[in-house]
Formats: structure tokens, sequence, C-alpha cells
């Protein structure tokens, strides 16, 4: 490698760290070529990119795509428990995240899978990876179609009990999320809105415990008049499929809905308090373009308050493994035959905070023993960038691979604060600052000056201390 590694500008490090999972040298070369507007003209165009090694992960895991009843049986047969199966789709979504070079596309993936947010632990474990794929289809598309084909999922139906909400006793809690997660938000509804949208949604059936079929049963759906919010409807039809989505379609288009969709973007992308200015000229590009997300993530990009905004995000546990292991270069061999690196990074995500896909999400802190933005979370942290810095879990008998440690030293001898400076622009995207040599030199008891060769400790046993010591600077814990 070269010794002078390519870094980025400002603006470009700023808007990568909030739109991908973190640099890789690939992903530098790719904007440096492209330029940072073609790079994301592209991203914005997944299709556009060739994603073969990511697209091949479907294969390591066959069995999420089987029919639901076909992933019940194996649940009830202990072929696979579902917890196994939600464990192996945790696996598939991180890997991904870790693979891709669609990476706009996987975060904004991410970001719909915890707005309209499914457990993993839940009853739905037979249509969850289904479910994930729809969210696939529309993550850069229309809300209003994200939003029909969301609450419509047999997925969606089983985690908030639409599956078995009738008309004699209509089933509250989908059609409150609806309102309060999805569209309106808190204090922009009532409680008489909940009950005439629960009455909207029955007739929605699913077949639990036995095919796990998705139906509708027109003698399940109420009839009769129903307003919610500013919809109106007669809805005298039985077969409410059609007042659903008519509905779902209002609510996606409701000015409070676009405040809602709105600030919930500035918030992932800009700031944790986000300028109630920027969320409503965000929340009227959005209602003046048919609630498309694209053009929303442009005005976004393109604020002031975006520009000004570098520095003040933090990687959650979960960003941080994939950041992690995509600066490192960590990559994972296919599960099976006691090789299983794939699982080892689903249950870290927990050491550091937050099981992926775990309970609380979208909304509120973390549950009070798994950490966010504290010195706990900071611990854990430092202790996983150590155990991933170093190969030892994932190890490689369990199917991880990494750089190895020469790989690091772009030549040899070098001064010690110029292969500092070189794993800098490698991991972080940018030059060493005097802190991080500061640092660096501290950690390893080595001078600035220090000639390393092949045969210093710096080289044959202690390049994790060093790749440490960089994953532990706040730019890498900033996004």
């Amino acid at each position: 490698m070269s010794a002078r590694v390519p870094v980025l500008s400002q603006r470009a490090r700023h808007v990568v760290s909030r739109f991908t999972f973190g640099t890789t040298p690939r992903l530098v070369d790719d904007v440096r070529r492209h330029g940072l507007d073609g790079w994301l003209d592209r991203q914005l165009r997944p299709d556009a990119i060739a994603d073969d090694r990511a697209a091949a992960l479907d294969d390591w895991w066959p069995q999420l795509w089987l029919g639901p009843q076909e992933l019940w049986q194996r649940h009830t047969s202990g072929v696979q428990p579902s917890w196994e199966l939600m464990r192996d789709y945790g696996s598939w979504l991180l890997t991904r995240r870790i693979r891709t070079r669609r990476q706009v596309f996987e975060v904004m993936v991410a970001f719909w899978e915890n707005h309209l947010h499914i457990a993993h632990s839940s009853d739905a474990f037979t249509w969850r990876a289904d479910y994930g794929r729809t969210l696939r289809e529309h993550a850069l598309g229309r809300y209003d179609d994200l939003l029909v084909a969301a609450v419509t999922h047999p997925a969606m139906l089983i985690w908030l009990d639409g599956a078995n909400s009738v008309k004699t006793a209509p089933n509250e809690n989908l059609g409150r999320e609806l309102l309060e997660l999805f569209t309106l938000g808190v204090g922009r509804y009532t409680e008489d809105d909940v009950k005439d949208a629960a009455k909207v949604l029955t007739g929605w059936r699913v077949d639990k415990w036995h095919t796990w079929a998705l139906s509708y049963r027109s003698t399940d759906h109420y009839v009769g008049p129903v307003q919610v919010a500013d919809f109106t409807h007669p809805n005298a039809d039985p077969d409410g499929r059609a007042v659903t989505e008519a509905l779902l379609r209002h609510l996606a288009r409701h000015p409070a809905t676009a405040r809602t969709i709105a600030r919930r973007l500035a918030t992932k992308f800009v700031r944790d308090d986000p300028s109630e200015a920027l969320v409503s000229r965000l929340a009227a590009v959005y209602l003046a373009n048919d609630t498309a997300i694209v053009p929303v993530l442009r005005a976004l990009l393109a604020a002031p308050e975006f520009a000004a905004a570098a520095g003040l995000k933090l990687r959650d546990p979960v960003e941080d493994l994939v950041a992690t292991c995509r600066a490192l270069g960590a990559d994972f061999q296919q599960p099976g035959a006691g090789r299983a690196a794939t699982e080892a990074i689903v249950w870290q995500t927990m050491d550091l905070g937050q099981l992926i896909g775990d309970w609380p999400r979208p909304d509120g802190m973390p549950l009070e023993n798994r950490p966010w933005a504290t010195t706990l979370r900071a611990l854990a942290s430092t202790t996983y960038h150590r155990l991933v810095a170093h190969g030892w879990w994932p190890s490689r008998d369990i199917g991880a691979t990494y750089r190895p440690d020469d790989w690091w030293a772009p030549r040899l001898p070098i001064r010690y604060d110029a292969l500092v400076d070189h794993v800098s622009r490698v991991i972080l995207g940018r030059p060493a600052t005097d802190a991080l040599l500061d640092a660096a030199c501290l950690a390893l008891e080595v001078s600035r000056e220090e000639r390393i060769d092949a045969d210093h400790a710096v080289v044959t046993w202690r390049m994790g201390d060093v790749l440490t010591t960089v994953l532990d600077t706040p730019a890498h814990y900033h996004r």
C-alpha cells in the first residue's frame, strides 16, 4: 500500500460518516473517483452499483427465505427454533452492512427497520425476513407505498395484534402505533382516532400456529362510518382492503406525518435536537414530492444545519460494530461445520449494549442495563475494539478473516508516527492528529521518531494495540 493513503475532504468525510456504516479504502477511492456528488447520485440509485459479495449472502442462510409454514414446522420440531432463525437474520443483516457497496441504501434500510420496528423476538419470526425484504423494496421510494406495504404485512399484523383484530373486538395496538409512531406523532391524535383506525384495520388475518398464511375476512371487518383525524370514509364495503389503503395513503400525506418523517430523518442524520426550521423545510419537500424520500435526503444534505453538525452524532452499538469491521477489513466465512463467526458478531452487539433487532426500538433510550452514550458504553466499545483489532474474537478458527499485521505497514522500516498516520488514514479516512499520535506513543511506550522494522514488537505482535488506539479515538465513535 502507498505510504500516503488519500483522504477525503472535510465535507466528504461528514457526508460519508452520516450515510455509510464506515469508511474503507475502496469507499474512499469511489468517492474520489466519482466526486462526492457523483458518488451520492450512484448511491441513491443502488441498482447501478454491483454488489455481488453482499448478494451472495442470501445463499449463506437459505432457511431465511423458506415459507412461513415450513419455518413454523422447523421451529416446533426442534430443527431450528425461532430464536436461532432470528439470530441468523441478525447475522445476515450485519454481514450485509459490513460487505455492501450500496452503503446509503443499507443505512436507509436500517433506518426503516427502526422506524417500522418489529422485534426479532416476536411471534412474527415466520414472516420476519420477508418483512425485511419488503422494507428494502421501498427504502428509497415513497413513504406512502412503504407504509401500506409495512402495515398490511403479516409480520406487522402479528407484531401489533392486527392479525386477530375483528369487528366485535377491534384491537387498538396497530391503530395506535400507526398514528403515534408511523404517522401523525404524539399529541396529534385522539383516542377516538385510535378506535376508528382500529376499526378500519379489522379483517386482516394470519393463521397463527398453523399455516401462518395471510388472508382477508370480510366477515371480520367493521362496517360503518369512520373518522381518523381529517380522514372520513363511509366504510360501507365488508371488504375493507380499499379503505385500509385509503387511510394509510392519506396519513402518509398528512402534514403532521411529513413533520414526523422529517424529524426522524433530521434526528438520525443531522443532530439529536434538529431545529424546527429544518424540520419544516424537510417536511415541505416531503409533501411537494408526494412522500418520496430521496428528495428529502438531498434537501437534508444541502441544508446549512447538516454542514454545521459534523461531530455531533455518535454511532450506536450496532453501528460501532459494523464500522469497526469495515475499518479493519474484517470479514467472515460462510457459517457451517463449527465456523460461526457470523453468529459471534450478533452476540457482540449485545455486549456493546444493543442486541440487533432487540426492543426497545425505535423510540426511547435502551433499557437500564444497556447503556448508550455512557462511560460503561465507552468501556464496552474499547473492549470490543481490542478483541477484534487483535483478531481474538471472532477468531480465525471460527471463520473470521483479518488483514495480517504487516499489511498495516506501508513500508519497512518506517518511523512510528508515519505508521500511525498511515493507519489513521486507512481506518478514519483522515491524517493522524497530534492527540492521536500522543495517545499511540503512550499506549505502546514508543516515541514518534522510533524506527519500526520487521523485527520490532509493533509489527510482530503489537499492531493490534495500534489499531485499538485509533479505533478508540472520538473520530471513530462519531458518525
